[in-house]
């Protein structure tokens, strides 16, 4: 994908992705990752695919060997703003417009994005076929994961620096022996069926009372 770019011109190609987008806490990040053409790091994938440990050596190698890196987030109070989907594209373009040169192109894991400050092709998938993509993803997963960390230490009992906000069975069942705090995304299931628990439902059979639908968030 970046020698497809850059026979068409480009020379400054950006690869993105984002990290935190599915969890019930924390805010969303972003990683932007601009490679130098002879980069030859082994072992550079979807940041899924690797371990903690594995994921840790390789951003160091690549926030050393880079031509350029940024991390953008976008907040809880973000999210529950704008919603899921466009926090993520803020966080996108704010991880770009940090980048330093400025890139010509952006590679960018997922579907299209609306407002990034420079031209961009999305591909799904793109964190496992693409080299700067991935480098995108792995710097994206651990600099969020350090944040959850310390999230953990502020907010004790939720087990952040574990499941790093994702609905674990864990991370549920603290939910409902704590409650939500602060860190947690109040629009999302099933935080905010916790906050905004669904009337009870009455019987059909309740004289002149018609029957009360379970409330559904959106």
């Amino acid at each position: 994908m970046e020698a497809k770019a850059r026979a068409r011109g480009h020379r400054l190609i950006a690869g993105v992705d984002e990290a935190g987008r599915g969890c019930l806490a924390g805010p969303v990040a972003a990683a932007a990752v601009i490679l130098p053409e002879q980069f030859a790091v082994e072992g550079i994938h979807d940041s899924k695919a690797l371990t903690a440990v594995r994921r840790e050596q390789l951003a160091e190698r690549v926030q050393a060997e880079a031509a350029a890196w940024a991390v953008g987030w976008a907040s809880v109070a973000e999210i529950e703003e704008r919603n899921i989907l466009r926090a993520t594209h803020l966080a996108m373009a704010r991880a770009l417009a940090a980048l330093d040169p400025a890139p010509d192109f952006a590679l960018v894991d997922g579907l299209p994005v609306e407002g990034l400050p420079c031209p961009h092709q999305a591909t799904p998938r793109a964190d496992a076929s693409c080299l700067c993509v991935a480098a995108a993803s792995i710097l994206a997963k651990v600099t969020r994961d350090r944040l959850m960390a310390d999230l953990d230490e502020k907010h004790p009992g939720y087990g952040f620096s574990t499941h790093k906000g994702y609905g674990t069975p864990a991370h549920l069942e603290a939910l409902r022996r704590l409650g939500p705090c602060e860190a947690h995304r109040r629009t999302f299931r099933p935080v905010s069926e916790l906050l905004y628990p669904p009337p009870p439902s009455e019987s059909l059979e309740t004289p002149g009372r018609s029957r009360v639908e379970p409330y559904q968030s959106d």
